[in-house]
């Protein structure tokens, strides 16, 4: 059955419901970001998976990492402070990991106090006194201060559960992967809050030997997945994060992920913005 658009029925309805939930979304962001058109939105890149985004008077970290001892002399990447967070300050995690939630970074990041906001159904945490813990169901948004977070469906390589994040902020969409593998949910991330202005998606195709027996397949997006991913996802800039450890026997990436991921790029006019730890891109709204 079509409805008055032509389009089949199921899909007019969920054309309707998806305007009448950019229309609510728009209603519930704060009204500094609705009355400043000018905020300006800035990224950083952390080291490994780290990522932290600047508002002018608030911060957001994603997966911050400042433990050296996470993959010691195997990762070579500047561990980049996060004591020196700007206004109200929260930090999401993907998954509980310890290079992903490095609880000596949330520390550090909140300690004025904050939000932790983590995916719902992992172990309990270990919190530094005065930040709030906030278990985030898939698909609920989570509103903090300025910034708007949404916990979406990811794959993690030990099948623990792990969340990627949307966040929404200075009229900017920002797409952070943790470390997940391939699956099925890119396509509804994709409609449901596509395009995106930036996507950071991890890149080192890593195969683990420490789960017997060894499966000797990739349990981290590989490049060629990454640019597949951020394709589906309509991002303007995919960042690379996730890579670089080198001289572990039982943890391998592919070889020069980078260059593979440049050359999967220009097959699907991906544009790939590289950061180093500790650089900066922005956006002007």
């Amino acid at each position: 059955m079509k409805g008055k658009s032509g389009l089949p029925a199921d899909e007019s309805r969920r054309r309707i419901l998806l305007r009448f939930a950019g229309a609510s979304a728009t209603a519930l962001l704060p009204a500094s970001l609705l009355a400043s058109p000018r905020a300006t939105l800035r990224a950083q890149r952390l080291a490994w998976a780290g990522i932290r985004l600047q508002l002018p008077d608030a911060t957001l970290l994603i997966d911050p990492l400042v433990n050296q001892d996470a993959w010691g002399a195997a990762l070579p990447d500047t561990l980049i402070s996060v004591d020196n967070t700007v206004g109200d300050t929260s930090v999401l995690i993907t998954h509980s990991h310890s290079d992903h939630f490095d609880i000596g970074a949330a520390r550090s990041a909140l300690r004025r106090g904050g939000v932790l906001a983590h995916p719902a159904g992992i172990p309990p945490l270990s919190l530094p006194d005065g930040v709030r813990a906030r278990p985030s169901p898939l698909w609920e948004p989570q509103l903090l201060g300025n910034f708007t977070a949404t916990p979406v469906p990811a794959a993690d390589g030990y099948g623990d559960t792990q969340v990627s994040w949307v966040v929404s902020a200075g009229g900017r969409r920002i797409f952070h992967g943790g470390d997940t593998l391939w699956h099925g949910n890119w396509w509804r991330i994709g409609r449901q809050f596509g395009p995106f202005d930036a996507a950071f998606l991890p890149v080192n195709g890593a195969r683990f030997g420490w789960r017997k027996p060894v499966s000797d397949q990739p349990g981290v997006l590989t490049p060629e997945q990454a640019v597949a991913a951020a394709d589906i996802l309509g991002a303007r800039i995919l960042v690379p994060i996730h890579y670089g450890v080198t001289g572990m026997k039982e943890y391998v990436e592919v070889s020069d992920p980078i260059g593979e991921l440049h050359r999967a790029a220009r097959k699907r006019s991906i544009h790939i913005q590289e950061l180093a730890p500790g650089e900066w891109m922005e956006w002007a709204s």
